[in-house]
């Protein structure tokens, strides 16, 4: 039996890790229809000012960009609308009771298909970066690549 091979899709919040201080993180499953998948496998999805909350115990992502899929008929689906992510019971009262805190945010870092095709989101837990630290951060990935610079030559 042919094993199937999908292409590499790796989808990342960059703004995340530069705006929040991320601690835990969870994989996540998402509910996707048809078309979306379809959109997502063609790598046309963004995690730009993207967040999670807790509704009910069940967590969604909210905002998340899914582009309409070219072939779609009038069954396409809404670019952005909400998603709910598929997490166990104690991952989510553990994300509840960590997002209630103030200063953190539920904030999706990563989107990709696994080996089995499937659409996995990574959210972490983050609290917010002051002005100072985002500058920290500026200077250490400056220095990292003057480093690397250096060593090239």
């Amino acid at each position: 039996m042919a094993k199937l091979k999908f292409k590499e899709i790796n989808i990342k919040n960059k703004r995340a890790t530069f705006d929040f201080a991320i601690g835990d993180t969870f994989t996540a499953g998402i509910v996707l229809t048809g078309t979306e998948i379809k959109s997502i496998r063609m790598g046309k999805a963004s995690l730009t000012d993207t967040f999670c909350f807790v509704n009910n115990g069940e967590v969604w992502v909210k905002n998340m960009y899914i582009a309409e899929y070219f072939y779609g008929t009038y069954n396409n689906h809404e670019a952005r609308r909400d998603r709910k992510l598929l997490l166990n019971r104690k991952e989510i009262s553990k994300i509840e009771k960590e997002g209630k805190e103030s200063g953190f945010t539920i904030v999706p870092l990563r989107l990709f298909i696994n080996d089995r095709g499937l659409a996995k989101l990574v959210i972490g837990i983050g609290r917010g970066k002051k002005e100072y630290d985002k500058r920290q951060s500026i200077k250490e990935r400056e220095d990292k690549r003057s480093i690397a610079r250096a060593f090239e030559k």
